[in-house]
């Protein structure tokens, strides 16, 4: 029996989800599970069809979360359990795990209608009260890449732009980011919850565009409906759903 059994379940079971909910094509994107007490995580390993995909596929690795301690890992040499290799955007989720020191989960995927901002490098408006229900204000778009970090190490400086992108951003409060030209990377406290806020961000992105296809100036949400809406389901004295 693993020591790793629950991580592994929680990662197979988030990323089986993800074809499940339409927000996957082929095997693009995947999903960790960090384990920050022990230092471990829990991957999708790189091009497995999300069908064929088993617990005891999923890649755990050693790692270190501590904040900002940078990129110091052979991913081979850091591999605890599995014998596939670790998604290629793996460095991307260390290094979001290291910033955003409250999340356990990283999605990323190339949902078609959060990608198609991402590919346009636009962000996300906040247009309505769904969006609110799951985004505190737009969810921001990264800027593009540069050729020097993309040889540098590609993976790596994609988390590093992120987290740029978040200098004046709370990560819990707006849980994703649209990489520009590329595609979506989403947090939250688990493995479910992580694919929740995907699956979210994929509806308030065909919701946008759909608005701005009938009404191009429409307005954002007024700050008052905004802070109503995200608060009263994730403030301080939320009222929304059961206690």
């Amino acid at each position: 029996m693993s020591r790793f059994d629950e991580l592994k379940e929680e990662c197979c079971v988030a990323n089986k989800r993800l074809p499940e909910l339409g927000i996957v094509d082929l095997t693009f994107g995947n999903v960790s599970v960090v384990d920050r007490e022990r230092g471990a995580l829990a991957i999708k390993p790189s091009g497995v069809p999300y069908a064929d995909l088993s617990p005891d596929d999923i890649v755990v690795l050693r790692i270190d979360v501590s904040p900002n301690s940078g990129y110091k890992m052979d991913l081979e040499a850091a591999k605890i359990e599995g014998d596939l290799r670790p998604s290629s955007d793996t460095p991307t989720h260390i290094r979001l795990y290291q910033a955003f020191t409250n999340i356990k989960a990283v999605v990323h995927t190339h949902s078609r209608n959060a990608t198609a901002f991402a590919q346009a490098g636009l962000p996300i408006p906040c247009l309505g009260t769904t969006h609110a229900d799951y985004f505190y204000g737009e969810v921001p778009v990264t800027r593009p890449i540069s050729p020097e970090e993309i040889a540098r190490h590609y993976e790596w400086e994609t988390g590093n732009v992120i987290v740029e992108t978040f200098q004046n951003l709370d990560p819990d409060q707006v849980g994703a980011a649209l990489f520009h030209g590329h595609a979506p990377f989403v947090w939250g406290s688990s493995g479910e919850k992580a694919v929740e806020m995907a699956f979210a961000l994929e509806i308030i992105a065909e919701m946008a565009m759909k608005t701005q296809l009938l009404r191009p100036e429409a307005a954002p949400l007024s700050q008052a409906q905004l802070d109503k809406h995200y608060l009263r389901k994730h403030g301080s004295s939320s009222y929304y759903g059961q206690k």
